[in-house]
């Protein structure tokens, strides 16, 4: 990445641990992140041109860190949200990624 990226991974005395160049099999972490992008967004969709892309990749973004509940975290999101009784009211849905996705809360009477 450069001089300047090494030396901030350094000075915040993060171990960096380089992969072999064009060998992305070996960082299975993206190659994860990759597969669930694609199964769950891009797999689903046409996309027209590059400006698309960027506005669908920020959308799925949003909703992979805010509503997409997670195994790995107890089925809560990265940004925690809190937990709705059900006496606050009825539940209503809201579309994610372009009516892909969608998020259910609910919605004070």
């Amino acid at each position: 990445y450069g001089w300047n990226f090494t030396s901030q991974v350094k000075a915040l005395e993060i171990e960096d641990c380089s992969t072999a160049y064009r060998s992305p099999w070996q960082n299975p972490y993206i190659e994860r992140l990759i597969g669930t992008v694609r199964r769950e967004c891009l797999d689903h969709l046409i996309i027209m041109r590059e400006p698309h892309l960027h506005r669908v990749l920020r959308g799925y973004v949003e909703y992979y860190n805010r509503d997409r509940t997670h195994l790995g975290l107890a089925k809560d999101c990265p940004i925690p949200r809190e937990v709705e009784p059900p006496d606050i009211g009825p539940i209503r849905q809201r579309s994610m990624v372009g009516g892909l996705h969608h998020r259910y809360y609910r919605e004070a009477a």
